[in-house]
């Protein structure tokens, strides 16, 4: 009949689309840059290179510059030529067209000194299954979103009221931007493609977490937080009774650490909770190929910063976070991906929400944080 002949096409369109959706497999190339000024006993510049999210090279303007990960140490032993061309935009190309750039900026917005932070995120986005290459760069000034480059239209894009006279200027030099279209839409693509070639080819097996319930205060909410596991095809849920629970409860982004490894948090809000019913609550870790790890609601075993050392806790780590602050407030990390104009807008905003999960309870862990950059991405 003709009613079913539609129900079964809509069928298979549905199945088309979930199974195109399903198979779309993308890759990320990240690089970000930071270069400040009126900051003291700071590197001059950082940049960190993110492999799907996943931090893989560190350097600066001391002339550090170290592979985060296994599979880059093999990559540069096998692919020498690779690791001439990264040392080379590390401590040449870069840095002077960053640092010439803040100088521009700091002139044309009246800016003769103080601190004021550049930020640039560039990179690609491959997509495995269709080979489609999405190219990306923007501008944070002083924390916020301020310039990106369309690189479909050559033309610059402001993001503020006073970018809108930078733009004129930027525009004016088309030579960089054709240079920028051909590393972001072709040499960053391929240099993506060789480094997940190493990491298909390398032992990474999957790694467990750390479990730990975390409470700031005794109002706050309850967070299950997991650290360290790898990959990041994971779930974390709360359930009440054997069952899995939606109201009151946050779920948080799957971050990288520096390790290569992952974190993830999922918040309970325990104020309508009765003391007697916590035992009912529990928080499970499905990790692919392994047991559910399954923590319950127990006053017992959450770690907190709130007792009789509580404002002992709060003023060292009031002095870590001023300074992570202080140290060019580099936890950015690049999410909520936006189209604007045909290009991948890409928000700047404050990791340190994540920072305080690890930090603010009853003892801080440093073995996290990259000291010779205490402002890496996460942990």
């Amino acid at each position: 009949s003709s009613g079913s002949s539609q129900m079964k096409m809509k069928n298979f369109f549905l199945l088309f689309i979930f199974c195109h959706v399903s198979l779309s497999v993308k890759h990320s190339y990240t690089d970000f840059f930071t270069t400040s000024t009126g900051i003291s006993n700071l590197p001059e510049f950082t940049i960190r290179l993110l492999i799907d999210d996943a931090l893989a090279v560190y350097c600066d303007s001391n002339k550090t510059f170290e592979p985060q990960r296994d599979v880059e140490e093999k990559l540069f032993k096998g692919e020498p030529q690779l690791l001439e061309k990264y040392i080379q935009l590390c401590f040449e190309r870069l840095p002077n067209f960053f640092k010439t750039t803040l100088n521009t900026l700091m002139k044309h917005l009246n800016q003769s000194g103080g601190v004021h932070v550049l930020q640039i995120l560039l990179g690609c986005e491959w997509d495995e299954n269709t080979g489609e290459v999405v190219g990306f760069l923007q501008y944070g000034y002083d924390g916020e979103d301020f310039i990106l480059l369309n690189l479909n239209k050559l033309t610059w894009i402001p993001l503020k009221p006073q970018a809108v006279a930078v733009k004129q200027i930027l525009d004016a030099d088309e030579a960089i931007m054709k240079e920028f279209k051909v590393y972001l839409t072709e040499i960053y693509p391929e240099w993506l493609k060789l480094h997940l070639k190493y990491e298909n080819n390398s032992s990474l097996r999957p790694v467990p977490p750390s479990v730990s319930l975390l409470q700031k205060t005794p109002s706050s909410p309850v967070s299950c937080h997991a650290t360290g596991f790898y990959p990041d095809r994971v779930d974390m849920f709360w359930r009440k009774d054997g069952e899995e629970i939606h109201e009151d409860v946050d779920h948080g982004e799957i971050l990288p650490n520096h390790d290569g490894t992952f974190q993830m948090r999922v918040d309970l809000n325990i104020s309508s909770v009765k003391p007697e019913d916590w035992s009912r609550y529990d928080c499970v870790f499905q990790f692919s190929g392994s047991k559910d790890i399954i923590t319950k609601l127990d006053k017992a075993e959450i770690r907190t910063n709130w007792g009789t050392r509580s404002e002992f806790r709060a003023a060292v780590i009031g002095v870590v976070v001023g300074l992570l602050l202080l140290s060019i407030t580099g936890l950015f990390i690049w999410s909520n991906k936006k189209k604007m104009n045909g290009e991948r807008q890409i928000r700047f905003h404050s990791f340190l929400e994540n920072l305080f999960l690890s930090c603010r309870i009853t003892h801080i862990s440093f073995k996290s944080i990259h000291l010779k950059s205490v402002f890496i991405l996460k942990e």
